[in-house]
């Protein structure tokens, strides 16, 4: 049985449960017997084409959302968990792991949750231990919430079409010159809602980027802000104000662990409407049709930062306006991930860095600059990347900023349509770089920049021969 006719029943039950349908009603309406969709349901029996019709009608199902392979974000989750040096004696594999995954993606859930949940417990312990001590043990911030609010959006496909409603009605009162302008949407919270919007240098001692008083209507910006940054605070401030509702019924769809991180995947609703709202997605995904996905194009178009175009066009996800598939994803010089989402396939690990020959990292050598690469992944599937550096911070003279950087990438059968491709050889895989995804599951042995030994291969030290690095001995 391929692992593809295991995920299938799975799902079909999953729907069917969903739906509060029994096997035995639905049988009748298929024309099997119960003992044949239970065999079914159970990855025991294979699905033609006909009776996956069948299924997908009743089940009111796409049947591409049946079909479709591995949730491969889940998988490489799942991956990264069991890369802990916790499991290094069971001996898992990938084949162990993508069996888990498509028979019972549930479970697979059900781990990724409790290692994080383990892995959050032992950062409290070790911030407790460094409060009573004094001494710091581990610099690392505990992100899991933020891992949250990425599994909501991962889930949703980036893209939430009420939102989207909305944003294109707001942008349609307040455009002028194609563009939603940051004065306009002043002027907007003024008129509608009485809100006076103040830009502010604030006090050293007390720094922050926006403050709402409910109280007197006053919406404080730090003038420490870049012009695009405000105007997106300026427009998700009115999507806080009219749109509550409607970012209420998306959090109702899914199981958050914690209020914190409610709060955050809020948060991030709130700026995907604002940033909407600005770009919206018509226009957007005209222009973005037209310049080929030219990310500096379009920031001069709306008006926007390179980080805010790169984010919005992961969204164009309409099913009458579909965009390219795009992964995109943020990360310090440290090697930390900030923000990551995928939709083009490629694996983007949820605990520590990714591979250090992704081009994200590599951007951080040229700052400011686009730099586009071919990359090729273990399983042979290749992908167009672009990565550039940014700034955040402070924009004034003497405060020191941070540097990150944002990489954007796709499919290579997209290369036609993405700008960035022209300047690559597809063809010559002298200019592809070799990717994986991170040490610990990655295939490669002939990486010198290899730090881990892989998971799933066995590890020995050979006193007498050493390979390209420590954990090769061939």
């Amino acid at each position: 049985m391929s692992q593809i006719d295991l995920q299938i029943g799975h799902k079909i039950r999953t729907k069917r449960r969903k739906l509060g349908i029994s096997q035995t009603n639905l049988s009748k309406k298929i024309f099997i017997s119960p003992s044949y969709l239970n065999l079914i349901e159970s990855g025991k029996r294979k699905v033609n084409v006909d009776l996956l019709l069948k299924l997908a009608n009743e089940l009111n199902i796409e049947i591409s959302d049946i079909s479709k392979k591995e949730d491969t974000n889940l998988y490489q989750n799942l991956m990264d968990l069991l890369g802990d040096n916790l499991f290094e004696d069971l001996d898992v594999t990938n084949f162990d792991v993508k069996e888990l995954v498509n028979t019972n993606p549930l479970i697979a859930k059900a781990l990724v949750k409790l290692g994080d949940n383990y892995k959050k417990k032992n950062l409290d312990i070790v911030n407790r231990v460094e409060n009573i001590s004094g001494k710091i043990i581990d610099g690392r911030k505990n992100s899991f919430p933020g891992e949250v609010v990425s599994d909501f959006i991962q889930e949703n496909r980036n893209y939430f079409p009420k939102l989207e409603e909305f944003a294109s009605n707001f942008y349609n009162k307040i455009q002028t010159n194609n563009r939603a302008g940051y004065s306009t949407i002043c002027e907007y919270l003024t008129n509608k809602h009485k809100i006076e919007v103040k830009d502010v240098v604030p006090d050293e001692k007390k720094p922050f980027t926006k403050q709402f008083d409910t109280v007197k209507k006053i919406f404080l910006l730090s003038d420490y802000l870049t012009l695009e940054t405000k105007k997106l605070y300026a427009a998700a401030q009115v999507v806080q104000l009219e749109a509550n509702e409607i970012i209420d019924e998306y959090l109702k769809s899914f199981s958050f662990p914690t209020e914190e991180s409610i709060k955050l995947t809020r948060v991030a609703l709130l700026n995907y409407t604002g940033a909407a709202a600005i770009m919206p997605y018509k226009p957007f995904y005209d222009e973005c049709i037209k310049e080929r996905y030219d990310v500096e194009l379009l920031q001069n178009a709306f008006a926007t930062s390179f980080e805010q175009v790169a984010h919005r066009v992961t969204c164009l996800q309409d099913p009458n306006m579909t965009g390219i598939p795009f992964h995109m994803l943020r990360a310090d010089v440290a090697g930390n991930i900030s923000k990551r989402f995928s939709l083009s396939g490629i694996e983007i690990p949820r605990y520590g860095g990714a591979c250090p020959r992704w081009n994200i990292y590599k951007a951080f050598t040229m700052q400011g600059k686009i730099n586009a690469a071919v990359s090729k992944m273990p399983n042979g599937e290749k992908y167009v990347c672009i990565a550039r550096t940014v700034e955040k911070g402070v924009g004034r003279h003497g405060m020191d900023k941070t540097l990150l950087s944002i990489g954007l990438g796709c499919q290579a059968k997209y290369a036609k349509d993405f700008v960035y491709a022209d300047s690559l050889n597809l063809s010559d895989q002298k200019t592809e770089t070799p990717i994986g995804i991170n040490c610990r599951t990655c295939d490669r042995m002939d990486c010198q920049q290899r730090a881990f030994p892989p998971l799933h291969k066995k590890f020995d030290v050979d006193l007498n021969k050493r390979g390209i690095s420590v954990y090769v001995a061939d």
